[in-house]
């Protein structure tokens, strides 16, 4: 298999293992629980979160609560377009999410891990150097049955593909998504108009052998409906009748087809404006209107397609007419054509998702730069998660990730959670808590005009300022007996910790029992607080008819004891380490 190096590999591919662990801190103030939810529910793993923080410092932080527990992560990392938040005249551009990485904190980052050979890097070494340890710890975060989803452009497309190799193996390689995401109509020799999107599993052979999309059942539904209405009705006008009863009646179980509700002899179909185009001026020629046959009013950018390809679908019968002239012209695309698949190939305007976020800003013309549409991550989530699925998003970003889950659950009744980690303070406050929260609560958009929120919630933390750890290698003393139990389990097994933090007794793995002895949980309140392992403590500890591991601050036991009785002793916090 080929193997990419670059300058600075060496000091970042165990990097990993030097981050340390830091703890989570709940802000009530920047939470939305709209339903009265229980806090505590979230420090067991089972509500949203946001956390704020360098992703890297986050994963960690994240990784004992939720190793191996995840369905699907994607993240839309930085695309080292190499264009930064200044412009050409050295002022500041307003952009917020600068796409290279070249800022501060990274540049800071690299001068510490990589040391005097940062000096040396090129913006591709800083890139490879800042996303080889994320992805690493992503790959713990998957269940066997997980995968990865990475957005990207063809800056760092080669390179990451093969990064992406090496941490996940070839073998667990799934395929890349070609997403056409705009059209671009400016002199060059190729015009670009698509990125990538590459996915790989944590273990290949763990996957379905086919992705299907819950939204298909909706979609066969329709289609022997609408066969059915084409049977018993041979007249246009009153099968339309009959189908509109009958849409109305169902319209409620339909998601994503809530828009189907035209029908001919070709079966159920909706109007789409996707022959408009979009954020830029497209091409300019007269649609003459069947009936009256005067020109159709333009779309305010004009036609997606050049005039060849609108003739044709004219002469499909492809194009959607209104009474008159007056009204724009639609495509009409019938249920049958819905994608049934998770395609290499995907369309999809990529300025929708500006247009999505500005509906939750009014006001603010521009309040963060190039979101992905909630249409694109849906499209992927709908074929690889359900129920209660976690999905993580590292790069989070404006919360397109938070966004579309909270849409996927109301639609179809699922209970998917999100965890979403964002650098930037401000961005996580304003930007990305305040977008959830409005799609939470509901929003309003103008005067008299209001969408209703989403439900769902999440909860907001930010990482301590000072590791787990103090500086002289033990455990900070106003660390929680819950927090080091989640360290100790996950360092002991590898595993995300699920218990409640309540008894010395952390759980038994593979048939050995973990216990914690730290901060007098089992009921000493002498000056160690029964933190060190002696013959009374032993004997109140609950019982296990197998091996155990101890983890405790010192042990008073002798070699001949603990074997005896069957104990690993492992002392704290030197014992404690991160699985690779």
């Amino acid at each position: 298999m080929p193997v990419l190096n670059w300058i600075g590999k060496s000091a970042v591919v165990k990097h990993h293992q030097d981050v340390p662990y830091r703890l989570l801190e709940r802000v009530p103030e920047l939470s939305c629980l709209p339903h009265g939810a229980d806090a505590r529910r979230t420090s067991e793993g089972r509500e949203n979160l946001i956390v704020q923080g360098d992703n890297l410092h986050a994963l960690k932080a994240l990784l004992p609560r939720y190793a191996g527990q995840v369905k699907c992560i994607y993240i839309d990392p930085p695309y080292n377009t190499g264009v930064d938040d200044r412009d050409e005249t050295g002022s500041r551009s307003g952009w917020i999410y600068s796409d290279n990485v070249s800022s501060p904190e990274i540049s800071a980052w690299l001068g510490k891990v990589v040391g005097a050979e940062a000096e040396d890097l090129s913006r591709h070494d800083k890139w490879l150097c800042m996303i080889y340890p994320r992805l690493v710890l992503l790959r713990q975060f998957l269940r066997d049955d997980g995968v990865i989803f990475v957005s990207i452009d063809e800056n760092e497309y080669g390179s990451l593909r093969l990064v992406l190799d090496e941490i996940f193996g070839v073998p667990n390689r799934v395929g890349t998504i070609i997403w056409k995401n705009v059209t671009d109509n400016n002199p060059t020799n190729i015009a670009v108009e698509h990125e990538y999107i590459l996915c790989y599993s944590r273990r290949r052979q763990s996957l379905p052998k086919e992705w299907k999309s819950a939204n298909l059942t909706v979609k066969t539904r329709l289609l022997e409906v609408g066969d059915q209405f084409v049977r018993d009705y041979l007249d246009p006008e009153i099968r339309q009748a009959a189908y509109t009863t009958w849409f109305r009646a169902h319209r409620g179980e339909l998601w994503p087809f809530q828009d189907y509700k035209l029908i001919d002899k070709g079966g159920i179909y909706t109007g789409m404006r996707s022959v408009h185009n979009p954020g830029k001026e497209g091409y300019r020629y007269d649609v003459l209107h069947p009936v009256t046959g005067k020109a159709c009013v333009e779309p305010m950018m004009g036609y997606r397609f050049p005039p060849e390809t609108m003739q044709r679908l004219l002469e499909q019968q492809r194009i959607l007419f209104g009474d008159d002239e007056r009204k724009l012209i639609e495509l009409k695309v019938y249920a049958r054509d819905y994608r049934a698949k998770l395609s290499s190939l995907f369309e999809l305007d990529g300025r929708s998702g500006t247009n999505e976020i500005k509906d939750l800003f009014p006001g603010n013309n521009r309040p963060f730069d190039f979101p992905k549409p909630t249409g694109l991550i849906e499209e992927l989530l709908s074929f690889t998660t359900s129920g209660n699925d976690v999905v993580l998003d590292s790069f989070a970003g404006s919360g397109t990730t938070g966004h579309a889950i909270l849409k996927l659950n109301a639609a179809d009744g699922g209970n998917r959670k999100f965890i979403l980690a964002e650098m930037k303070a401000s961005i996580a406050e304003k930007i990305t808590a305040e977008r959830l929260r409005s799609a939470t609560l509901g929003f309003r958009r103008g005067v008299g005009e209001s969408t209703a929120g989403l439900g769902g919630g999440f909860e907001y933390f930010r990482l301590s300022a000072e590791p787990l750890f103090a500086a002289d290698g033990q455990v900070r003393e106003d660390v929680r007996f819950s927090q080091l139990a989640e360290f100790v389990w996950f360092s002991e097994t590898g595993t995300a910790y699920r218990g409640g933090g309540r008894s010395p007794l952390l759980g038994v793995h593979q048939g050995r029992a973990i216990y914690l002895l730290y901060n007098g949980m089992i009921g000493d309140k002498s000056v160690d607080g029964g933190n060190i392992l002696t013959g009374p403590v032993l004997d109140a500890l609950p019982k296990h008819a197998g091996p155990r591991v101890i983890y405790a601050a010192a042990s008073r036991l002798g070699a001949p004891r603990l074997q005896r009785e069957g104990i690993s002793f492992k002392q704290t916090p030197y014992a404690l380490d991160v699985p690779a």
